[in-house]
């Protein structure tokens, strides 16, 4: 499965430098190993909404981590492969 997310600068800049090959995300969307994740960079605007910068990066989910004693609750760790 496929999942469009908005990634803020700070997070997706070292993901883009394949530093941090993981995300901390919302476990709201059933992520599974093998799903392609397409990070789309999103900033704060002058208005105080968003736009995205129009650079994204594709990954697939390498790992699943959902731990109650690590991961606060409704929330899981992907363990990413940046594809492009």
């Amino acid at each position: 499965m496929k999942h469009e997310l908005k990634a803020w600068p700070i997070y997706f800049k070292p993901v883009l430098d394949r530093k941090k090959l993981f995300e901390v995300r919302r476990d709201d969307r059933g992520f599974m190993v093998g799903d392609e994740l397409i990070l789309r960079e999103y900033k704060r605007d002058r208005m105080g909404g968003g736009v995205y910068t129009g650079r994204e990066i594709t990954a697939t989910v390498t790992y699943v981590l959902r731990d109650p004693d690590l991961v606060k609750k409704d929330f899981c760790v992907l363990g990413l492969e940046v594809i492009s």
